[in-house]
């Protein structure tokens, strides 16, 4: 076919492999990054580079990189003579494990990973593509905030992450790992998150740094007293895990996505092992012991039922009064949310509502059954857990369970007191089924306590009040205190043998699988805060 006059002929084998040889090179420039000068700083702070890390999360040779070549368009500052490939954050897919994963990671070589407009337009891509495809999304956080070269462009930026994260929250699992610094509004991000690790020495997290704080109300504090690892996990609850490197910490982070589902449409992946259905567990019998006031770990329990003894703790150092973890029985993840009793005595506080109501809450949105493990003598008396809220705090958690339409089954191991009891999922709230162990006490309050209140005129009255009373203790306890008198009353299923936990629990679950609840129609409800 002849060729119209002036039209120019397609590049000969030669030419494409010339393009192909310089896009080779661009790539190659964009994926060294800023050089090795950068790249040895970044190992002098004990941190791994973007791409690093992003091989360490993803199975191997599994990441497809998108926006590889964008560069900012900014200008003012210096800006317009220094426009790196990726800007600053390294954007794609891989897998975990087979399944699909997206990622950012910032890139701190670069403008520190300080956030400007190409840099937030690449975020919001990789976070559209995860909503709509319906899989998990990871950040990797090592970002000195907004950039403030590009001033409100940064923010709106922020702002256009914060609108995702908060569409994308129980639709899919969201991951925040915080390995470097992450300040200002930039903080806020990891917070609308399901999940927040973080590695000891080198993140930190805080609305206003320590400079500020000394300015302002003269307190002297470093970054990691202010808003350290530790800070997190144990004081103000905003991490879920901590660890010593990041090696371990994106192991973790491979490990728990193995426990999610991809979306809030798809169930956890079930992984059959060869712990039997039907084992025994005759330690639970020696495990508890029977008297109330004698602690115990509650840990050991979990490990007793959990399949191989394997779970994972979410928030441990965190409000350890309750335990949050996730964990398999036959094959089937489920999130265990049991009582203490070796830290305050298992009671409810303002913390340990807070954490449970949000491992609820997590759980229900991604179809997680929910078992929960009871030996609570009642909420945490004092007038700081008064003023401090214990009343709309401790309704969080009462708020989660009974708008949880996941399969719910409880078991009362020892005390189950007063309102704490209807709170941790009692069948009176909608668990699905509720076993008691043989060593149950489930009452308004302790034998002791009641009786006061009850047979208080003739403890006063009696020769001998303190005979009296434990007359009265007995008395209140053979008729109101005995283990089988809420089997009587329909409101415990069944007394078990403590050594067939394991056994019910599973079959109870799977009877459940199949369960479908409808909440009522409404835009949402307005859950106390």
């Amino acid at each position: 076919m002849a060729m119209t006059k002036g039209a120019s002929a397609q590049p000969g084998p030669a030419g494409v492999r010339g393009r192909v040889a310089e896009l080779d090179g661009i790539r190659a420039q964009a994926v060294a990054g800023p050089g090795r000068r950068a790249t040895e700083a970044q190992h002098a702070r004990g941190k791994l580079t973007a791409r690093e890390r992003i091989a360490l999360l993803l199975d191997a040779g599994s990441f497809q990189e998108v926006e590889q070549l964008r560069r900012h368009r900014a200008s003012g500052f210096g800006l317009e003579v220094k426009k790196p490939y990726t800007d600053g954050v390294v954007t794609g897919w891989g897998t975990v494990q087979g399944r699909t994963v997206f990622v950012y990671a910032h890139d701190f070589r670069i403008f520190g990973g300080a956030l400007g407009e190409a840099h937030a337009e690449k975020i919001h891509k990789i976070m559209d593509m995860a909503i709509a495809t319906g899989a998990p999304l990871v950040s990797l956080n090592d970002g000195a905030g907004a950039r403030i070269q590009e001033g409100v462009s940064a923010l709106a930026g922020y702002g256009g992450i914060f609108r995702r994260n908060t569409r994308a929250s129980g639709v899919i699992p969201q991951i925040s790992v915080m390995l470097g610094p992450c300040a200002g509004g930039a903080a806020y991000s990891p917070a609308l998150t399901d999940f927040v690790f973080m590695v000891r020495g080198t993140s930190q997290m805080f609305i206003t740094g320590p400079d500020v704080v000394r300015a302002v109300t003269g307190e002297e504090i470093s970054q990691n007293g202010l808003g350290g690892a530790d800070v997190h996990a144990e004081t103000s609850g905003v991490a879920h895990f901590a660890y010593d490197d990041e090696e371990t910490c994106l192991a973790e982070v491979r490990y728990l996505l193995s426990l999610l589902p991809q979306n809030n449409r798809e169930a956890p992946p079930r992984l059959r092992g060869g712990d039997r259905v039907d084992r025994r567990s005759e330690v639970l019998l020696d495990l508890v012991p029977a008297d109330g006031s004698r602690p115990y770990d509650m840990a050991r329990v979990i490990e007793e039922v959990a399949d191989d003894g394997e779970y994972l703790e979410v928030h441990e150092r965190w409000a350890p009064n309750i335990i949050c973890a996730l964990a398999r029985l036959d094959g089937q993840v489920v999130g265990m949310v049991a009582n203490q009793p070796r830290v305050l005595a298992g009671v409810l506080d303002i913390g340990a509502s807070e954490k449970a109501a949000r491992f609820v809450q997590m759980c229900d949105a991604f179809s997680i059954p929910v078992v929960t493990f009871l030996d609570v003598p009642g909420f945490l008396p004092g007038v700081d857990q008064e003023h401090g809220g214990i009343i709309r705090h401790g309704a969080k958690l009462l708020y989660a369970y009974c708008n949880a339409t996941v399969p719910r089954v409880s078991l009362v191991l020892r005390k189950a007191y007063g309102g704490a009891y209807i709170v941790m999922d009692s069948q009176s709230i909608g668990a699905d089924l509720t076993y008691a162990w043989p060593t149950n006490e489930i009452a308004v309050m302790g034998a002791e306590g009641a009786a006061n209140v009850i047979f208080r005129r003739q403890i006063a009255e009696a020769e001998d009040p303190g005979t009296m009373r434990q007359k009265m203790v007995k008395e209140y306890r053979a008729e109101l205190m005995h283990p089988y008198y809420a089997a009587e009353r329909g409101l415990v299923d069944d007394v078990i043998d403590p050594a067939r936990t394991r056994e019910v629990l599973i079959r109870s679950l799977a009877m459940l699988r199949r369960k479908h609840a409808d909440l009522p129609s409404r835009k949402h409800g307005n859950p106390p805060q």
